[in-house]
């Protein structure tokens, strides 16, 4: 044989083999209670425009495959699976979530990832009502079933027999990334089904859901319940103001970031009103509100069921003007999803009211459904047996979940398999001034929210391939802050995210910007 007719052979051995066009994926599949509605081939640099949002240039070539998914009679689960063309696919998957109530194909995701050669899947969880609406659920037992495991499972199932059924071959490894609500699928995926994915992201879980969204209307009732209780989005800034003059500076760096807020004890009482009531202070109702929403939700016993929000990065854009106080009383996210979730879920009753909020009672009501919401098992020995690796990643000034709750959870997986067994396969980073999944005033840029772009000391997505792939364990990641959200900006400071429960310290010297003067450290 000549060299160059060896090298094509050897090229064409290394090239998935083809079972099926993508045009005929339509009549070829045979997935149990899926239909296929969709399959077309997407042309190299085409303009591809989602169903909501704007035309996106410069697309890769791939197979589209849309369908849906009925387990149930009311089931109605919408997915897409997007396969890289030719030999351009990196033979992975890359599976996504969803955020708050999900309801829409996570189309960003799947761009991402078709990008970078993953094949790629995502649903809309069983509905298209929108990430903050629950009235679907009304009176659809198996829809929130749908919603709380189901959906994003056989979706997976279901994108691995079509990989397997273009390409001719199964992915070599599979991966799963998402925050919030996703952070949720990604904890119950691991905890429930352990053989779909090998390595899982989970960013700021809402995975102990019955009492996350029932904090939620705790603290709406806490601040809308009398006129006087409300704080208003124009009084953030000295509340934040008045956190950072405490906590700022207990890390020996005074940067706008509270490093630790564990370390901080910040009474909101400072900002109480010596005369007038002005947006730089707080009438007495006002703190009362404030120190409900940093102390969390607590039974009539006094058993702490959801930590608080953290001090710190209040005043920051979308944070707790979006989430906590809302432009106006009833208009925040937390009074939204919380009263949803009671109205459509728990009761089933749209004339429920936050006011009635009763915590024993309606605490008991809502955890009828933990079963099927809550990703809070500690025993993930099934996925660690398999091989499987699981990153956390919470922001410390999360305005949306607490990010003491990512602790917590983590806390329990160390009780319960042990601290050194947990440590083989799994780790949780907090993230200091980072928002809601990112933003905020800290470094909050570490490749959190795509299929890996960058090299495993400054991408977690890397970070965890490399994990899984070369069983190189991840220490610290660094995290970027940009002079603007285009990571093509200038970079302001760069900061090591550690593995918990360390936290990074300043080494004494040099630019307290730079990553290289900090080391982790035990707090």
């Amino acid at each position: 044989m000549q060299t160059g007719n060896f090298a094509l052979a050897c090229a064409l051995l290394a090239t998935p083999a083809f079972a099926v066009t993508c045009e005929s994926m339509a009549t070829t599949l045979n997935i149990p209670n899926a239909t296929i509605t969709l399959t077309e081939s997407r042309a190299e640099g085409a303009v591809f425009t989602p169903p909501a949002g704007r035309p996106v240039a410069g697309m890769p070539a791939f197979c589209r495959i849309a369908g849906t998914l009925k387990p149930t009679a009311d089931s109605d689960i919408r997915f897409e699976v997007w396969l890289p063309a030719g030999a351009a696919w990196n033979g992975k998957f890359q599976g996504v979530g969803n955020g708050g109530y999900a309801g829409a194909i996570a189309f960003p995701s799947l761009i991402d990832a078709v990008r970078h050669n993953y094949a790629t899947a995502s649903t809309d969880t069983g509905h298209q009502d929108g990430g903050t609406s629950a009235a679907w659920a009304l009176h659809h037992p198996e829809k929130i079933v749908d919603f709380g495991y189901r959906a994003i499972h056989e979706t997976a199932v279901s994108a691995k027999a079509i990989i397997s059924a273009y390409y001719g071959a199964a992915p070599k490894h599979s991966y799963f990334n998402s925050c919030s609500n996703g952070g949720r699928q990604a904890l119950m995926e691991a905890q429930r089904y352990p053989a779909d994915y090998d390595g899982i992201i989970a960013g700021a879980p809402a995975n102990n859901w019955t009492y996350l969204l029932s904090s939620a209307a705790s603290g709406a009732k806490a601040m809308l319940s009398e006129p006087a209780s409300y704080i208003p989005a124009a009084k953030l800034p000295a509340i934040e103001a008045a956190a950072l003059a405490q906590c700022d500076a207990l890390d020996a760096v005074k940067d706008g970031v509270i490093e630790n807020p564990l370390a901080c004890h910040f009474d909101p009482a400072v900002l109480i009103c010596k005369g007038e009531e002005t947006d730089a202070c707080l009438s007495v109702h006002q703190v009362a509100s404030l120190k409900t929403i940093y102390g969390g939700l607590a039974d009539s016993k006094g058993r702490k069921l959801m930590p608080g929000l953290s001090p710190g990065g209040e005043a920051a854009p979308g944070a707790w003007s979006a989430w906590v106080t809302g432009p106006a009383p009833e208009k925040s996210q937390m009074f939204l999803y919380g009263s949803q979730f009671f109205k459509n879920m728990v009761y089933s009753d749209t004339d429920w009211q936050f006011k009635t909020f009763d915590t024993d009672r309606d605490v008991k009501a809502a955890d009828g459904l933990a079963a099927t919401l809550n990703a809070t098992s500690a025993d993930l020995s099934a996925f660690e047996k398999r091989g499987g690796k699981l990153l956390l990643y919470h922001g410390w000034a999360d305005a949306a979940i607490p990010a003491v709750n990512a602790i917590n959870y983590f806390d329990t997986v160390n009780a319960k398999m042990g601290a050194a067994k947990t440590g083989t396969f799994a780790r949780l980073y907090m993230v200091p001034g980072m928002g809601h999944c990112s933003g905020g005033a800290g470094p909050s840029a570490f490749g959190q929210l795509s299929t890996p772009d960058g090299d495993r000391f400054h991408s977690l997505d890397a970070a965890l391939e490399a994990w899984v792939e070369a069983g190189t364990a991840p220490e610290a990641i660094i995290a970027t802050k940009y002079q603007t959200q285009d990571p093509r900006s200038a970079v302001v400071r760069t900061r090591p995210l550690c593995p918990w429960p360390q936290v990074a310290k300043y080494k004494g010297t040099g630019s307290t910007d730079d990553a290289a003067n900090f080391a982790c450290a035990k707090p």
